[in-house]
């Protein structure tokens, strides 16, 4: 009883023991919980920096506007309109203001927004594509 008060006597209580295993389970925890996070982080950061070889041909070269607009008067104005008005697709006007390069890219090689089909085509004639959309803006 007399040790009540000095701090320097631990408490032989089992109740302080338990205590103290509880809050060393979740100081666990709690560092698994962080490591997955920050494992999850780094996974996307390098998913998300994942160069695309055909995007980034696509990208590198000269596109010519006039073939773009054969090709698209080809396989797009069933959806988009002559004009690229819209019509059972979206409106293409402005599209590269709104999205990036890439993303167009992808868009059309792998048809993400249904009801749109996924085209296959060579880099040059994506070039070219993207050539005729940039004209659209």
């Amino acid at each position: 009883m007399f040790h009540d008060n000095d701090p320097f006597v631990k408490s032989s209580s089992p109740i302080g023991i338990e205590n103290n295993k509880a809050t060393g389970k979740g100081f666990i925890a709690l560092l698994l919980l962080s490591l997955i996070c920050c494992l999850a982080i780094l996974f996307w950061f390098i998913s998300a920096s994942h160069i695309d070889p055909f995007s980034q041909a696509s990208k590198n070269l000269k596109g010519s506007t006039e073939r773009g607009a054969s090709l698209f008067r080809m396989n797009c104005v069933g959806c988009h309109g002559i004009s690229a008005q819209g019509l059972v697709g979206p409106d293409l006007h402005g599209v590269t203001s709104r999205h990036n390069d890439k993303k167009i890219i992808n868009q059309i090689i792998k048809g993400l927004t249904p009801p749109m089909p996924s085209f296959e085509m060579d880099p040059q004639s994506m070039a070219d594509l993207l050539s005729y959309l940039h004209s659209l803006s």
